[in-house]
């Protein structure tokens, strides 16, 4: 996987239960320091959360969620560091969450890939009862 011209971060972290909350954080933080302080932080830590979750339960000793951002979006790559086959079920969890525009996963020689793509746009939260 290549990204090219564009802003881009790389975080690591060892594979166990506080690993999504330490990547959520991290990556919160280094997308507000591009500048999307109005971005929906609730969203892009369910993301992150789910994102990671996924990689840890590969089973491996480590995972790493990677970072880059144009067009007003923020790509979120986790990578597992274990080959395995994706599973498209995650994909749901994913798409469920308001800011993300698009997903996906696959496996690749350095282990499996999931990923989301992230409005930064601050969303109106629809109000019980409201119609669209």
């Amino acid at each position: 996987m290549q990204i090219r011209n564009r802003r881009t971060a790389g975080l690591t972290f060892a594979a166990n239960r506080w690993a999504a909350g330490k990547a959520a954080d991290e990556a919160l933080a280094k997308a507000r320091s591009w500048g999307y302080a109005s971005l929906d932080a609730e969203d892009f830590t369910v993301a992150a959360h789910i994102l990671i979750d996924t990689a840890v339960a590969d089973g491996g000793k480590r995972v790493s969620l990677h970072l880059a951002d144009q067009d007003r979006k923020v790509l979120m790559v986790a990578l597992s560091h274990r080959p395995g086959a994706p599973e498209d079920a995650v994909l749901a969890e994913l798409a469920a969450v308001r800011a993300v525009d698009s997903c996906g996963t696959d496996a690749a020689p350095d282990g499996r890939r999931v990923w989301a793509l992230l409005d930064t746009t601050p969303r109106r939260r629809r109000t019980p009862g409201a119609t669209a």
